[in-house]
């Protein structure tokens, strides 16, 4: 009980700190103005023997200070403010918090390398199938279309337009009646082809034959 110690006559006051090394936690009491260690208790386990709390206060604790030559003490410690102390139990309680994480970490790791590892690995002479769906070009589907002749260098040749020579000089005869185009009204003068000229029946290039030299 905290109300059974000298409160108001401490043996000594100064800073608190905790640090870590490893698992181990080490409350540190330090002279407040040079830092210089005064003592410290090491804390392998919390809640345990090395730090406890009163029954009377939430801001006193014993704790159990070594000195490195296996020689031990209890000492009663307390905090001015309520919110230290409470920091105190939250800064051991992440610690031993990480501390279980990180076993458990390891612990599985253990269990994955000693445990059966999986082959992945081919067996000679196996083999496997890909069922790629949609792959396969249905038979008399629609959007299929016939590539068009190639003619030399890889061009594709178009047909000559209307009215033009084509390669043989030979004009393409004139149609008969109009192709019907889909939903356009058929007409004569929309869909005929314009019928060719006659030439002139005299000779333009005479008065050039008549002039000398």
């Amino acid at each position: 009980r905290a109300a059974e110690w000298q409160l108001d006559q401490p043996a000594w006051s100064g800073r608190l700190r905790i640090t870590a090394k490893g698992s181990t936690a080490f409350i540190k009491l330090e002279d407040k103005t040079s830092g210089e260690l005064f003592a410290q208790a090491p804390v392998e386990q919390f809640p345990g023997i090395a730090v406890e709390g009163v029954t009377d206060s939430s801001r006193y604790f014993v704790i159990r200070i070594e000195d490195g030559n296996g020689r031990r003490a209890f000492i009663g410690v307390g905090f001015v403010d309520r919110g230290d102390a409470f920091d105190f139990n939250v800064a051991l309680q992440d610690h031993f918090k990480w501390v279980r994480q990180q076993s458990e970490l390891a612990r599985q790791a253990q269990d994955l390398e000693q445990g059966p590892k999986l082959d992945l690995g081919f067996k000679e002479g196996q083999t496997i199938k890909l069922n790629i769906a949609n792959m396969k070009k249905k038979e008399g589907g629609t959007g299929s279309t016939r590539p068009r002749p190639a003619g030399p260098g890889g061009l594709s040749l178009l047909p000559p337009p209307p009215g033009g020579k084509s390669s043989s000089g030979e004009r393409p005869a004139p149609l008969s009646t109009p192709a019907q185009l889909p939903g356009t009204p058929i007409t004569d003068s929309l869909l005929s082809w314009p019928q060719p000229t006659a030439a002139p029946a005299a000779d333009v290039w005479g008065d050039f034959a008549k002039a000398s030299g």
